[in-house]
């Protein structure tokens, strides 16, 4: 199983990227959102995950968990999918709101069909977590926590739960910040980002 770790390369303290993308999380109301729509009034977490990858896969209950627990902590919560379909058919839209579903997903589940939100943010890997404070700057990027699939490590949200919590309070996020692993983004043939270099 292929690892690819988050970047990190976007600067603590950077805006939240703009973005407006259509929703295929049937549960959740409205077609498309923005930015503005999935903002919560403490903060944001912006999540890049899809249905396939072992390593979603392996934490996505949790990511369920997160959704309901942030939404009542005042933390605003979206996911996005930036996967080339061509190549990933399991990731289309309509798999995305079966997926939504099945999963409970409280949080819109949007498409990056262009893969340009993905570039914005300087994901790389599924899952890529970036949680935004409530004026809108990011002050985490890193990993879920510990586990991996295949490990004996068992999945808590440890680190993201952390920054959330702070978020939440309104206090400054602090500690060291982890790469997350996971499977790489599935880029559109000759529409590699050049972060990578």
């Amino acid at each position: 199983m292929a690892q690819t770790p988050s970047t990190m390369r976007l600067e603590l303290g950077t805006d939240m990227p703009e973005f407006d993308l259509p929703n295929y999380n049937r549960a959740v109301n409205g077609d498309r959102c923005t930015h503005v729509d999935c903002a919560g009034p403490r903060g944001t977490l912006v999540m890049f995950i899809c249905n396939h990858c072992p390593f979603v896969v392996h934490v996505a209950d949790e990511l369920a968990r997160l959704g309901h627990d942030a939404s009542s902590h005042g933390i605003g919560v979206v996911a996005i999918m930036s996967n080339d379909v061509k190549s990933h058919p399991d990731d289309a839209p309509e798999r995305m709101a079966e997926e939504a579903e099945r999963r409970g997903y409280t949080f819109p589940y949007l498409f990056d069909e262009t893969q340009e939100v993905a570039k914005a943010f300087h994901a790389s890997c599924t899952p890529d977590f970036f949680l935004f404070d409530a004026n809108g700057k990011l002050v985490y990027r890193g990993q879920l926590d510990d586990s991996r699939p295949g490990s004996d490590v068992p999945v808590t949200g440890r680190d993201l739960r952390q920054a959330m919590h702070a978020v939440a309070e309104g206090q400054q996020v602090t500690g060291e910040q982890h790469p997350s692993i996971g499977c790489n983004i599935k880029w559109i043939p000759g529409n590699e980002p050049d972060y990578f270099g």
